[in-house]
């Protein structure tokens, strides 16, 4: 494996299983920037409060996990891409609203753009309106 793709991998893991910042920093550049044409990430420029993002999203949704279903890099572009499905259940308190028992199965991709073996900039590729609905929040 490939030194991108195992620093994809190892970040990857700890931004999905909610390990925030402390442990995501590792893997990107101290100013690495993120961006995503979705609602719920407009206030989400920075890779940093990205993964804090990610890391509370699992308060209302306890059970959150992945499943990764594509991994793969671009060496040409310096680049890794992780195509996976989020699926969870809202049971936890801490959302726009109070715990709804519905569950998710959100399909997203992560491009990762590297520099000097460390994340540049993180591009999501999610459709939020249909995740929302899943859960009932809006």
């Amino acid at each position: 494996m490939s030194i991108l793709l195992e620093q994809a991998k190892l970040f990857f893991e700890a931004c999905e299983t909610g390990q925030g910042w402390e442990i995501c920093s590792a893997y990107c550049h101290p100013d690495a920037t993120f961006s995503a044409q979705a609602d719920a990430l407009t206030e989400i420029d920075t890779l940093q409060q990205y993964t804090e993002w990610t890391k509370g999203i699992l308060t209302p949704i306890p059970d959150g996990h992945y499943e990764l279903r594509f991994f793969a890099e671009d060496e040409s572009r310096d680049a890794v891409a992780a195509y996976a499905v989020f699926h969870g259940t809202n049971t936890g308190l801490g959302g726009p609203e109070v715990p709804t028992g519905k569950t998710i199965a959100a399909d997203y991709v992560y491009v990762m753009q590297f520099e000097n073996n460390r994340i540049r900039h993180m591009t999501k590729i999610w459709n939020d309106t249909i995740s929302l609905r899943q859960l009932s929040w809006g």
